[in-house]
């Protein structure tokens, strides 16, 4: 099949130098014309299954000019979709080193150029080149988001967040979300180097940037609970419920480990009864069974569960109904409880934790940065999605 292809591009180049060839050679056209000796080298190439000399051949024959620059490029691209991209490179390098080449085409080459690096993965060379064609107009936003892609790939945070500025700038497109989760990274580097104060300083500028950003207060509210100030731990984690209600079983272990060393249990409840007429999500819900299962005993909190499935039915609801009513249960009762339990135990085991909203990519592990499309906060609870 690659052969075959490569025969048809070759036919293509042909058809280009055949154009060049008679818009050079009209006064002669007349004569009888042979085919190009470099035509049936390269043919001969192919057909013995040897496409790189093929390609040095192809492009000794095709001459840059205004007439065949554009099938350079095109077929520059073409090898460079196949994954071929050594080629690509040294199609576009060939037109680069021309010093006759026109500007405009100088420009588009070395942008092509750029993107056969960054394909191989050769991202030092892919960012000079961006940061060379960032000043050409016409490639201002393609050059800048190849480089954010680069900066996010190396993890140059600071790098992005100003990339990240330009881009908005550029395109009049919000970043501010993109950028909150770049000083988020910058914040989890500094801390885990033992430099709270300065994680807490990126971890302030990422909801300034973006108030809304629930990375930023789970970090600050782990960083507090570290200094056990659990009162402003709390200020945190109470704001993701405005910030986004998606993410609020990220923050239930905190809150009520938080409500539990402040001894405020009672407030805990309530706060959870108000949170869940709102946000009627399964991890609320499995918060407070556990509490109304320590005060009144496993039967009454079963039965708080059993009216939360009836409104909200969701295979999670029905397994945590399960565990808490299986206790109250004996004999043949007790036994078929087992076996309900284990399949959904399994049916469980077998669904993600979480699902990105964009791609459909889903996993057990939540990614601030979806590894599918590569969005920022697109990733989100299972549970949610079910409510």
């Amino acid at each position: 099949m690659g052969i075959w292809w490569l025969i048809l591009v070759f036919a293509a180049v042909f058809g280009a130098w055949l154009l060049g060839y008679q818009s050079r050679q009209s006064r002669f056209i007349a004569q009888k014309m042979n085919l190009p000796r470099d035509y049936l080298v390269g043919l001969n190439f192919l057909l013995n299954e040897e496409p790189d000399k093929a390609v040095d051949i192809f492009i000794k024959m095709l001459e840059v000019d205004s007439n065949t620059v554009e099938t350079h490029l095109a077929v520059g691209k073409l090898f460079r979709r196949r994954g071929e991209v050594d080629r690509a490179i040294r199609i576009h390098q060939n037109l680069i080193a021309r010093p006759q080449l026109d500007k405009v085409y100088r420009e588009q080459s070395l942008y092509e150029l750029g993107q056969d690096y960054f394909s191989a993965g050769v991202l030092d060379r892919a960012e000079r080149i961006f940061l060379e064609v960032v000043s050409v107009k016409e490639y201002t936003v393609p050059a800048l988001r190849a480089l954010l892609d680069i900066y996010q790939q190396e993890k140059a945070w600071e790098n992005a967040i100003q990339t990240a500025s330009k881009l908005e700038t550029a395109t009049r497109k919000n970043m501010q979300l993109n950028i909150a989760h770049y000083y988020c990274e910058l914040a989890e580097t500094t801390f885990y180097k033992g430099q709270s104060e300065q994680a807490n300083q990126y971890l302030k500028q990422a909801l300034e940037a973006d108030p809304n950003c629930v990375r930023a207060s789970l970090f600050l509210a782990r960083i507090e609970m570290g200094k056990n100030d659990y009162k402003t731990a709390l200020k945190s984690l109470k704001k993701i419920k405005n910030q986004n209600p998606d993410y609020l079983s990220e923050s239930i272990d905190y809150l009520a480990s938080c409500y539990e060393e402040l001894n405020e249990e009672e407030k805990l409840v309530s706060y959870l009864m108000q949170m869940l007429e709102q946000f009627p999500h399964v991890p609320v819900v499995l918060i407070l069974s556990e509490r109304i299962r320590k005060r009144k005993g496993d039967k009454v909190a079963a039965q708080y569960v059993a009216d939360y499935v009836r409104r909200y039915p969701t295979l999670r609801g029905l397994h945590l109904f399960i565990n808490l009513y299986i206790s109250t249960t004996e004999g043949r009762a007790r036994d078929d409880m087992v076996i309900l339990q284990n399949l959904t135990k399994k049916l469980l085991a077998d669904k993600p934790e979480y699902q990105c909203v964009s791609c459909g990519f889903s996993g057990k592990t939540l990614h601030w940065l979806c590894p599918g499309c590569k969005q920022w906060s697109s990733m989100k609870p299972v549970h949610c999605l079910e409510c």
